[in-house]
């Protein structure tokens, strides 16, 4: 089963990567950069938490579309940058993410309750 899911990731981030390589320079000059730890409202996706696995810092949430990897709506999975983000929700809060591949896994490096 990890084998599926490390293929599934490796095909995900290969998609992100042909995509972003077609982009031209003028559309990634026009693109707004935010600094790390502040996310634009754009840029985050709904969510709803099915899971947290505290000991292995993992959340899995149902969540939908996200642009920045080319992820299309799913439940996954996903590593989180502070293990602190895990004891703000349980299952069933409704919440807003952003991830990033980070050291060749995707992410959650921003998690808050949604509005």
């Amino acid at each position: 089963m990890k084998v599926l899911h490390t293929l599934a990731f490796a095909l995900l981030v290969a998609s992100a990567a042909a995509a972003q390589a077609q982009m031209s320079k003028d559309d990634m000059s026009s693109m707004k950069m935010s600094a790390p730890g502040q996310q634009s409202a754009g840029m985050l996706t709904d969510a709803v938490v099915q899971k947290i696995d505290q000991a292995g810092g993992v959340i899995v949430l149902k969540h939908g579309d996200i642009p920045n990897l080319a992820m299309p709506a799913m439940t996954m999975g996903f590593d989180v940058a502070d293990r602190k983000m895990l004891t703000q929700v349980k299952p069933g809060d409704k919440v807003r993410f952003h991830v990033e591949v980070v050291k060749g896994k995707p992410t959650v490096t921003h998690l808050e309750a949604a509005r």
